[in-house]
């Protein structure tokens, strides 16, 4: 086969790769749950945060971050280029996105991108780390730290691969910041999910008794 059916071959085994929905597999097999129709509806991480609790999370975000990174890996270890690389991983994160078995439909991607940016250069996504991680203890949005996360790898690639970084930076950024746009309308109309981390939930305030009950027959005394 030639090198360009190789290439093809791999950037479809990327989307395949990518399609395949853990999140929901996950919820269904030990949890007897679809976090589709729970939390934000997302098959990511963050809602299987909200809806599976920590360890279900952690399973669907090592999931989702590999399915990024093994199509990245395959091709580099094999002797492929950066570039092929690179596109077998926006490969998978498109099949996550737009998975064949969920009818076309998916989640926002990040992790699947998380995952690309891993194997393609550690060291940004160890920025990617760090710029999410404070997002959300600063303000408390997942999607905002999603968003701005994203939006700094064209800048931490180029560094550390030059153009086909870049290239890869610029595009992922755009497809996710287009993914969120449903939690962009959310932020401006103030109704967009929280996520906590490392913090505790604000105490729910109970009504006092005076406030809860009726007044007392014959008034104060």
């Amino acid at each position: 086969m030639s090198s360009a059916g190789l290439a093809v071959l791999a950037v479809a085994g990327g989307f395949f790769v990518g399609s395949i929905p853990f999140g929901v597999l996950i919820g269904r097999i030990f949890y007897h749950r679809d976090i589709r129709a729970e939390g934000s509806g997302n098959i990511g991480a963050a809602n299987a945060l909200r809806t599976l609790g920590k360890r279900g999370a952690a399973v669907v975000l090592g999931l989702d971050a590999l399915k990024g990174a093994i199509p990245v890996l395959a091709v580099t270890l094999s002797g492929g280029s950066t570039a092929i690389a690179a596109l077998c991983g926006a490969a998978a994160v498109l099949g996550h996105c737009h998975s064949p078995f969920l009818g076309g439909r998916g989640g926002k991607g990040v992790a699947t991108s998380y995952g690309v940016i891993w194997a393609l250069a550690w060291p940004a996504a160890i920025a990617f780390t760090l710029v999410w991680i404070a997002t959300v203890i600063a303000i408390g949005y997942a999607s905002v730290a999603s968003m701005l996360a994203s939006a700094a790898m064209p800048f931490a690639l180029w560094f550390m691969l030059g153009r086909t970084g870049l290239v890869y930076g610029i595009a992922s950024a755009i497809f996710i910041l287009f993914k969120h746009r449903e939690n962009l309308a959310r932020l401006r109309a103030g109704t967009e999910n929280s996520l906590s981390l490392g913090r505790k939930p604000a105490p729910t305030r109970k009504p006092s008794p005076t406030a809860a009950s009726p007044h007392r027959r014959g008034g104060a005394r």
